[in-house]
């Protein structure tokens, strides 16, 4: 299971003869600034204290591009994401790890653009920071630079025509929670609700208390039971292209490949020309 990594893992592989490059992504979707309360600061949570020889990544400006008409966290510009990863230290032919603060998400954001830009050894690091149990620094590390560059594959990645599609003819999960998909509350974008078609499968129902992924088989159980098969071509949104890649890699630890709808409900949502489904069923 290449996916992801636990931590005890990860402590023998930095002590190896080709220890991974390790990226921190913490960030938290945060409403604070709303109610006029700072907004998490995970460089300033990295300073504090995180795993020896990691590197800090910015998910709003090194993972996305700026919020548009393609959403809250748009593909970031493939050349612009390149260069991040160079002056973090990733090499094709080095692995990789990702952690944020146990939430998954973040690195889950991470995993995916670099697997999706043809990285072929990156890994999760399950349960997140709080699964570490070796000591913290507050060193910050300046990496040799790496030699990584993007090629994005042809298939993993959907707009809003293949998402809308894909409700129809396979299975689309909305990894977002149930009250979302539902449209009882709607916290950030412009009206609440559904893709026509999608299923409701919260991403949180993915891990246990701990923060960690659910056995493989369990985990294959899940999302059998919410019409995926062998044959299924699988697609997943969220409500930025965030949470929806902790499901795609959710569905990888269970071997199934899916595609990520990276504008999700905010781009959807915010054109009153496209259709919006409320409620439990799917259509």
């Amino acid at each position: 299971m290449r996916a992801i990594i636990t931590a005890t893992r990860l402590a023998d592989e930095l002590t190896g003869a080709n220890p991974p490059v390790l990226l921190d992504v913490r960030w938290q979707l945060s409403l604070a600034k709303a109610a006029g309360a700072p907004a998490f600061d995970g460089r300033a949570a990295y300073a504090a204290g995180h795993i020896p020889g990691a590197v800090f990544v910015d998910l709003d400006r090194e993972l996305a591009a700026a919020p548009g008409v393609h959403g809250r966290h748009p593909l970031p510009d493939l050349a612009e994401f390149g260069a991040a990863m160079r002056r973090a230290g990733v090499s094709s032919d080095r692995p990789v790890v990702v952690y944020d603060g146990g939430q998954g998400w973040a690195a889950a954001r991470a995993w995916w653009l670099l697997r999706w830009t043809g990285h072929p050894d990156v890994r999760v690091l399950d349960g997140g920071l709080p699964s570490w149990r070796g000591e913290l620094s507050t060193e910050t590390p300046v990496p040799a630079e790496g030699d990584y560059r993007p090629a994005p594959a042809a298939a993993g990645l959907l707009d809003a025509e293949a998402a809308a599609a894909l409700a129809r003819a396979g299975v689309l999960l909305d990894a977002r929670a149930g009250e979302r998909y539902r449209g009882e509350v709607e916290p950030v974008d412009r009206v609440g609700g559904h893709i026509p078609g999608a299923v409701s499968a919260p991403t949180t129902e993915n891990v246990g208390p701990d923060g960690r992924f659910l056995p493989a088989a369990e985990l294959k159980d899940r999302f059998k039971a919410l019409g995926v098969s062998d044959d299924t071509e699988v697609g997943v949104y969220c409500g930025s292209g965030v949470s929806g890649a902790h499901e795609v890699l959710a569905l990888a630890v269970a071997g199934v490949p899916a595609a990520l709808y990276v504008g999700s409900w905010s781009e959807w949502s915010s054109d009153p020309s496209r259709p919006v489904a409320v409620g439990a069923d799917p259509q």
